[in-house]
């Protein structure tokens, strides 16, 4: 948003106004009034900053511009034209003029305190440049406007706007509660502070307190009526409210007033998404771009969309390009990951968790994502080259770094407890607790059924889905259920979606989705069937791997392979292992199995078991 500047000077000038027009006389009486020609040049003078103090306080910096140029063409060094000059010019983003007006004004008087809150204005607006070199310096540039209004407040401590500046720099640096103390004190000391109020607004509004934001942006526009910012944060407080027809409108009349602000056509934006007008919400959102490019929102809003249309690829094409301005940046690497699992490419997807934590390290959500993808590659891969390479011990690594800063973090323990089951190991969940939301569920679903306890994960993806209170919810519970191949699940999602209105088209590509899946898993196992009946075994094995990769709930293509794995000619150590642990797979997914055959395939596992564990003791005597 634009920074709006309102000086207690100005007010109090303005007051004085009157007074001023009194002590000038009409041209056509000079003559008549006793005194200096200089008396009636000086009273000419004040009358005229006063004049532009009051434009300013309309919101004409422009004009006010005009009269305290009028000024300093009389007299160079009226310092109060120098000081207002310069905020009239930096209320124009006519930030290096604004500057040098500032420094003049300081060169004058090096303790006037509105030239130090100036000059921390200038600052502050130069972070909304695109310019890659303003972006890079941003921290040292906050720090400069903080030195610039704390040596402001050491002058003048009553002093609005240097409690106002101290305020903004504090908000940027994410300190919100001495921000609002800062934004407080300026309405302390001048009542009539509109901006202040909206300051306070906004870091309210950060802070996800509503009530408070919406009460401070109305006292700033029942002061100002044209306070950009205040309608800008009221039209946002009420979107976060639902009231979306009232939002628009606040939004509207800001965007008039300041037609430049990406902000409010983010929220312009959200406001049609959330009508559902998708069409105005993308052209939004490209406009923000076009005002601000290095803002990763709008590209996040965008994708969202696309993907929302099935689009996953546009939507990632649409990452990327803000990938460009912000190569580093974690949000569009972390979701450039996650479609990427969706998108089955699963090396892209590492790739972009990886990036996430070169630069934020022990960030919980990548690694969750990257654990996610290396499991999901080893189901497709087969798990014992994924142990046997570096991924796997990396991986761990990583995770027990974050566990140990996140000790409370149950989706970690979770994703650590996923990997852990590719290596054979089975850990009891029972020890890590119970989930307490749908995200814990979700997560120890995945983690039930890394362990082969469907039923188990059932009933956790069935809280999850019921729980889900709308359509977009639902759709979400159900594109993770697809892409992480519980198709049973994702299937139920997508028909609780359809129950929504206005969901039937999505909810349709949703089940078509599934039912592609199905058949295709279906043709990868009868092709397995067909290379294993004619003796082809390893080829017979590897169309298993992706028929189970596919539905990793399709019992048949379990027992199917572990009969295969036991027809190899010297089947190995792990061989034996996974052909164990898909009978007990095999039984796990059958419920409806009698009694007898439950018994033959369990003891069947526990006999490969023994080989497995003889072949290994062999394995270890052996000299090397």
């Amino acid at each position: 948003m634009k920074i709006n500047i309102v000086s207690r000077r100005y007010q109090l000038l303005a007051v004085s106004l009157a007074l001023v027009s009194l002590v000038a006389p009409p041209s056509g009486l000079t003559k008549q009034v006793s005194g200096s020609q200089s008396h009636l040049m000086k009273a000419k003078i004040e009358r005229n900053i006063a004049l532009a103090d009051e434009l300013m306080l309309k919101a004409k910096p422009a004009d006010a511009e005009q009269l305290y140029r009028q000024v300093l063409s009389r007299n160079p060094q009226e310092i109060a034209a120098v000081v207002g000059l310069g905020m009239a010019l930096g209320r124009q983003f006519k930030l290096d003029a604004a500057e040098e007006q500032f420094d003049e004004a300081l060169a004058l008087d090096p303790r006037n305190a509105l030239a130090h809150s100036g000059k921390a204005m200038v600052l502050v607006n130069r972070l909304q440049s695109s310019s890659m070199t303003v972006r890079k310096n941003r921290e040292s540039t906050l720090k400069q406007a903080e030195e610039e209004s704390r040596t402001a407040l050491s002058i003048d401590p009553g002093l609005p706007e240097a409690h106002y500046y101290l305020g903004t720099v504090l908000k940027e640096q994410n300190k919100l509660d001495e921000a609002g103390g800062e934004f407080t004190e300026a309405t302390k000391l001048d009542p009539q502070y509109s901006d202040a109020f909206a300051g306070i607004g906004l870091t309210k509004l950060t802070q996800g307190s509503l009530a408070e934001a919406a009460e401070n942006f109305k006292k700033a526009i029942a002061l100002n009526s044209g306070n950009s910012t205040a309608h800008y944060g009221l039209g946002t407080t009420y979107l976060k409210q639902g009231q979306v027809d009232e939002a628009l409108k606040e939004l509207n009349t800001a965007l008039y007033q300041y037609p430049n602000s990406a902000p409010t056509h983010i929220s312009r934006g959200e406001a049609f998404e959330t009508q559902g007008n998708t069409v105005a919400a993308v052209k939004e959102y490209q406009a923000a771009i076009a005002i601000k490019a290095e803002n990763a929102a709008p590209y996040l809003h965008i994708a969202d969309i696309r993907e929302g249309r099935g689009d996953i690829e546009h939507s990632i094409a649409e990452l990327r390009s803000g990938l460009e301005l912000m190569p580093n940046n974690p949000e569009l690497r972390q979701r450039i990951g996650d479609e990427s699992l969706r998108l089955d490419k699963l090396d892209d997807a590492i790739a972009e968790y990886n990036n996430v934590l070169s630069v934020t390290p022990n960030f919980a959500p990548a690694l969750k994502g990257l654990t996610r993808a290396y499991y999901l590659k080893a189901e497709k891969e087969g798990a014992g080259a994924f142990l046997a390479s570096n991924d796997y011990e990396q991986a761990d690594r990583m995770i027990e770094k974050a566990i140990a800063l996140n000790p409370n973090d149950m989706e970690l323990r979770l994703a650590q407890a996923k990997l852990q089951s590719l290596s054979g190991k089975e850990v009891d969940l029972s020890g890590i607790g119970a989930p307490k939301n749908d995200g814990e569920r979700i997560a120890y679903a995945e983690a039930l059924l890394a362990q082969n306890k469907f039923q188990e994960a059932s009933d956790q993806m069935s809280t999850v889905i019921a729980n889900a209170p709308d359509a977009k919810q639902a759709f979400a519970v159900g594109d993770l259920a697809f892409m992480i191949k519980d198709l049973d699940s994702a299937e139920a999602a997508y028909k609780k979606a359809s129950t929504f209105a206005g969901s039937d088209e999505r909810a349709k590509r949703g089940l078509s989705q599934v039912s592609k899946a199905r058949e295709a898993v279906a043709q990868d196992l009868r092709l397995a069937d067909d290379l294993a009946r004619k003796g082809q075994l390893a080829s017979a094995i590897d169309k298993y791997h992706e028929a189970i990769y596919g539905n990793p709930r399709l019992a048949e293509a379990r027992l199917n392979l572990a009969r295969t794995v036991e027809k190899l000619r010297t089947p190995t150590e792990s061989d034996l292992r996974e052909a164990a642990v898909e009978y007990r797979a095999y039984v796990a997914l059958k419920t409806d199995l009698p009694t007898k055959d439950k018994d033959k395939w369990l003891k069947r596992a526990d006999t490969i078991d023994t080989k497995a564990r003889k072949i290994a003791e062999r394995t270890n005597r052996s000299p090397h």
